[in-house]
């Protein structure tokens, strides 16, 4: 069971990983998201946002690694996840690359809640011993 949490939490890792490219510049977050920041701040916030995915991307994959550390990597996540879900869900709008953005997250989504499901498992059969 503890597998199944560091298989989500690798390919959680992963996804999270993509955006990072976008903190190389305009071009790069361009082709990510398909649209080019219009200003020199826009750039900022957005070159940022891909450290930051980077960030989470990096606990997520240390986390697949380290079983210690699972419930760390599970959490920031879902909550990475499900809060642009929730974000791109309310606002509506999106382009066709954020819609494949979406589905990553959905797929993220999916695999991170059955990592915490199998965590939460295998600790319940191990208190059992």
């Amino acid at each position: 069971m503890q597998k199944i949490a560091s298989l989500a939490l690798l390919l959680a890792g992963a996804i999270h990983l993509i955006p990072l490219l976008g903190v190389l510049g305009a071009a790069p977050l361009a082709s990510l998201y398909g649209t080019t920041p219009s200003d020199p701040n826009t750039l900022i916030l957005l070159r940022h946002r891909a450290v930051l995915f980077g960030i989470v991307g990096g606990i997520c994959l240390g986390a697949a690694f380290k079983p210690a550390y699972q419930w760390l990597g599970l959490t920031v996540g879902v909550v990475s996840v499900l809060s642009f879900l929730l974000l791109a869900w309310s606002t509506g709008g999106f382009n066709t690359h954020l819609q494949r953005v979406v589905v990553a997250d959905g797929l993220a989504l999916v695999c991170l809640v059955a990592g915490a499901v199998a965590r939460a498992r295998s600790e319940r059969a191990a208190a059992r011993i």
